[in-house]
């Protein structure tokens, strides 16, 4: 189900985060100190107003490392990977709780667009932790039948299988709420002003080290724009809020001349085909944000557009293609604060 990592890709990137390793920038408050490093298969770029002068490298390793063994499915002896295998006896911790819990949300509020159980099928197509498989038509409808999150719940600790062939995969929400996460940690340190940065995911509160918002790019969606910031399509000016953005046009892979992209649709078990090209999207928290984009683009542009338009607690900026092939853009009204157009 995840998009952002496959073909259509939308890049997020900020000035601040181009740089690889960690840097402090005098300011007329405190250092702005920055950081970058790897987890969940992907890269982290932060940066954040110190007042004390501190280093939180160390922390956020810990964090995120931590993590990954509760939600990784890459991870063999991560909590979920030991509960996709049905291990007896596994109790859920809070990060696992918090994930499904959001899941379950999003996924009866679009109607099963957004599904975590997903995961045979990702797995099979071969975005997943298994090797690809031949893919047909009997395989996905054999597989179907283990979608849904109502095969699944939460039973104190327990989490509950109405089939053991059900298997979870949480990638296109787990990166949001890693960057909700450390954001709770720099609150809990009193730090006011920072950047969080993992995987495309992004967090920003307070403002940079110039006294302005945090800036965020959004590259076009063009097949062949592979460095981040080379063709932005517009800047996000982002203060206080999180943003997540899910698209397929710069990783997928090709077999027997058939590309495969990772926006999977739960309710028919194939790829998408669709004009939406991109959704990046904002929220309060950047799980909401991240489950929502991928949601977006399983829904396409039309039924996003119905959506938003029912759902005022989420802005999003969609990027689309018309008849000819040109790139449209919708975003909704609340986007136009954040939203500088190149």
């Amino acid at each position: 189900m995840k998009t952002r990592k496959f073909l259509w890709q939308l890049a997020i990137f900020t000035s601040m985060l181009l740089l690889a390793s960690v840097f402090v920038i005098s300011s007329r408050h405190g250092e702005y100190k920055s950081m970058a490093g790897f987890a969940q298969g992907t890269t982290y770029h932060i940066t954040y107003e110190s007042k004390k002068g501190e280093d939180l490298q160390a922390l956020i390793d810990s964090l995120l490392a931590d993590f990954d063994m509760s939600l990784s499915v890459y991870q063999p002896r991560s909590l979920i990977s030991r509960i996709n295998r049905n291990e007896p006896g596994i109790a859920v911790d809070d990060k696992f709780k918090a994930v499904f819990d959001k899941s379950l949300e999003v996924y009866r509020k679009t109607d099963g667009a957004f599904d975590i159980t997903v995961g045979p099928i990702v797995n099979a197509i071969g975005f997943g932790s298994s090797d690809t498989v031949s893919v047909d038509s009997m395989l996905i409808d054999s597989l179907l039948q283990f979608v849904g999150m109502e095969k699944v719940s939460l039973q104190g600790k327990t989490l509950v299988k109405k089939d053991n062939n059900v298997i979870l995969d949480v990638n296109a929400i787990a990166q949001g709420y890693s960057v909700d996460l450390a954001a709770a940690l720099f609150e809990n340190l009193g730090i006011k002003n920072y950047l969080i940065e993992i995987g495309g995911e992004v967090r920003a509160k307070g403002k940079n080290e110039r006294n302005q918002r945090w800036r965020i790019g959004i590259d076009k969606p063009v097949e062949g724009n592979m460095i981040p910031g080379t063709d932005l399509q517009a800047i996000i000016r982002l203060k206080n809020r999180s943003l997540a953005t899910s698209g397929n046009y710069r990783k997928f892979y090709e077999k027997n001349g058939i590309k495969f992209v990772h926006t999977i649709n739960p309710k028919t078990g194939y790829p998408v085909i669709s004009s939406l090209l991109s959704a990046t999207v904002i929220a309060r928290d950047c799980m909401t944000a991240d489950a929502y984009a991928t949601a977006f683009m399983v829904f396409g542009l039309d039924r996003s557009i119905s959506f938003l338009k029912e759902n005022k607690y989420l802005d999003a900026y969609l990027i689309y293609a018309d008849e000819e092939g040109k790139f449209r853009v919708y975003s909704t009204r609340g986007m136009q604060e954040f939203i500088d157009e190149q």
